[in-house]
Formats: C-alpha cells, structure tokens, sequence
C-alpha cells in the first residue's frame, strides 16, 4: 500500500557496508522499520543519511506491504529542518538520549496519533528555545500518559509516591518513594515546557532522572537503559 505520512527516525542500524535499517514512528501506522539500500552512496540523494539522525522528522512517501517484514522508502524529504538541535551539544545529546527511550518505550506496532503529534511539538519547541535543562524530565514524564501509566495525582498531596501503582500514598512502602523525592517529583508533574528552567538544581536533575528510569523499568516490559544516559549525566553535570 502506498502511504505519504510524518515520520519521526526513532533509530538507525548500519547493515553490511552501505544499507541501513531505518525505525521511524510514523503518523499513519505507528512504528515502522524500514530498509534503505545504499544509504551511504552520494548516488542515492532522495535517501541522505543525514536523513537518519535521531529525532529527524521526515515527510515520506512509502510502499507498506503490512507483513512483518522491511518496509522500503519511495521518497523522503524533510519535514522541518532543525536549526539548532543538530549543532548545539546539549540539545544534540539530549536528542540521542530520548530517541533511545523512545526506542526501547513504544513497543506496540499500531496509531497512535497524539504521541505521534506531542513529540513532533515537544522537538520543535526544543529547536526554538534556549533555556532547555528540564526538557528531557517533562517529556518522559508526558509520554507516560500516552504509554498508559501516568501518574495518578487523585491523592497528590500524600508524602510518597508508590512506583509500583503509581498513586501517592501517606505511608512508605517497599517500592515507594521518600519524601524528598516525591517532593521532587511532584514539583517536575507541575512544570511544562516553558517553566522556569532553574526550579532544580543539577543534582536534583539527576535524582529525577533516576526516578523516571525506574518507573519505567517497573511499567514496560523488557525496558532497557539508554547506553547514551552517562553522556547525558556528563553535560548536564
């Protein structure tokens, strides 16, 4: 079936000398991994590997035969040229890290429509914007909602977040949090991208980073951490 949809690269593999396999999270049909012959070669200029970087947004133009197997690209374009993501090293790690959950998070090959559309904005507000060392904490946590185990703010004002069920709870369980960190925890559920950038301070960060990859090694199956987390810890240090 010929498809024309947005597509976000979610990850690249070098297969033999010159090919690469392509997973993109696609508007119309959610996950899709594709196989691009000659990636390498300046021959082939419709299918740039600069195309490949993680978090590209693209605009394609695809035959999806739906049997399990490699898709392959008819066109590509892209559908926003970063300005800044590419060049800025913070922005640039923050990118590598993310596309790495992401790959290792969304594991259901169907729609999903508002993921798809919430981190083409989130992208493209991080490509305009400056002021960007909580990004990567409000975005795990946003995508939560949309992999079904947000937190559940009913009971927000008890003392420790229990991980397991993801509630607040007054007493401390085995797999709760202390109150410290829950303390941190619900100050990151109230920020939103244009926040104030300096409501933590470094070390703070990175408790919250620890927090978030645990919830989601308890919720999704098979979850992995990104290789690329001491880079991450490393710029943001």
């Amino acid at each position: 079936m010929q498809v024309k949809t947005k597509a976000i690269v979610i990850s690249s593999l070098k297969y033999q000398e010159k090919s690469l396999i392509v997973k993109c999270f696609t508007l119309s049909d959610g996950l899709k991994s594709y196989f691009v012959q000659s990636a390498f070669s300046s021959k082939k200029s419709n299918q740039k590997i600069a195309y490949f970087q993680p978090l590209t947004l693209l605009e394609i133009e695809a035959n999806h035969k739906n049997k399990g197997t490699l898709e392959h690209f008819k066109e590509i374009k892209l559908a926003h040229a970063y300005h800044t993501i590419n060049t800025d090293v913070i922005k640039s790690t923050i990118v590598i890290f993310l596309s790495e959950m992401l790959h290792h998070s969304i594991q259901e090959e169907e729609k999903n429509e508002n993921l798809f559309l919430f981190l083409e904005s989130a992208l493209l507000w991080l490509d305009n914007h400056e002021e960007t060392a909580n990004f990567h904490l409000i975005l795990l946590l946003e995508v939560t909602k949309f992999l079904g185990f947000y937190p559940d703010t009913t009971d927000i004002d008890g003392k420790h977040f229990e991980m397991k069920d993801g509630v607040f709870s007054p007493f401390l369980g085995t797999s709760c949090l202390t109150e410290h960190e829950t303390h941190l925890f619900k100050k990151l559920i109230d920020l939103k991208f244009d926040s104030n950038q300096k409501v933590f301070a470094g070390i703070e960060r990175q408790i919250l980073l620890k927090i978030l990859l645990d919830y989601y090694t308890i919720h999704l199956d098979g979850f992995k951490k990104p290789k690329s987390l001491e880079v991450l810890k490393e710029v943001f240090a």
